[in-house]
C-alpha cells in the first residue's frame, strides 16, 4: 500500500483512534522503515491529477521485525501510562466530594462508551472474524473493568470509607519532620 492508502484504511477500520496518528507521522515512519529496510518501494505511480504515489511492502526482514515485535507486545505486560493513572495520583489535591463528581462525570462518559462499543460489536460480529475484533472486545472489556472499579470507589467516597484533608495529610507529614 501507499502511505495515503494506509491512513485511509487505518481511519475506516478505527485503527486512528488506538494509535493517536498525527497527520504526517505515518509518513515519516515509513521513511524510517525504508530506511531500515523493514519495507521497500514495489511501485511509483500516479492517477489522474492526484500526487505520484510509491506503494511499499514488508521485506523479510520485515516479518521477522514484526512477528518479533507482535510477540514482545502480546506476551509481556507493561506499565502504560495515561492520563487517568497520573490523575488518580494527585487526586488528593481535590476534595473528595469534587473528587466524587469528576469520577461520577467519568462514569457517564464510561457508560456512553461501553455503550457504543457493544453495539458497534453487535454490528460486527456476523460480518467479520471474531480475530479482527479482538481489540476492540479487549477495550470493552478494560473499559468494563474501569467502570466496576470506579463504581466501587464512588460507593467508598459516599460511604465515607475512603475519605481524606490535604491540610491534614499535609500537617502530619510536617509533623513527621526532625
Amino acid at each position: 500500500m501507499h502511505p495515503y492508502e494506509m491512513q485511509r484504511l487505518l481511519r475506516a477500520r478505527h485503527k486512528d483512534e488506538l494509535l493517536a496518528l498525527r497527520p504526517g507521522s505515518l509518513y515519516h515512519a515509513i521513511a524510517r522503515l525504508a530506511r531500515a529496510r523493514l519495507i521497500e518501494p514495489v511501485a511509483t505511480g500516479r492517477h489522474g491529477r492526484r500526487p505520484e504515489r510509491t506503494t511499499y511492502r514488508l521485506t523479510p526482514d520485515g516479518r521477522r521485525e514484526l512477528a518479533a515485535g507482535l510477540r514482545e507486545m502480546v506476551a509481556n505486560p507493561r506499565a502504560e501510562a495515561s492520563e487517568f493513572f497520573a490523575g488518580l495520583s494527585f487526586l488528593v489535591y481535590l476534595d473528595p466530594a469534587d473528587a466524587a463528581a469528576q469520577l461520577e462525570a467519568r462514569m457517564r462518559r464510561l457508560d456512553e462508551e461501553i455503550a457504543a462499543l457493544a453495539a458497534a460489536r453487535k454490528r460486527l460480529i456476523g460480518r467479520v472474524r471474531r480475530i479482527n475484533l479482538l481489540e476492540e472486545e479487549y477495550l470493552l472489556a478494560m473499559r468494563r473493568a474501569e467502570a466496576k472499579w470506579i463504581r466501587a470507589v464512588l460507593a467508598d467516597l459516599r460511604l465515607r470509607k475512603l475519605s481524606w484533608s490535604l491540610e491534614e495529610i499535609l500537617k502530619a507529614r510536617k509533623d513527621a519532620r526532625p
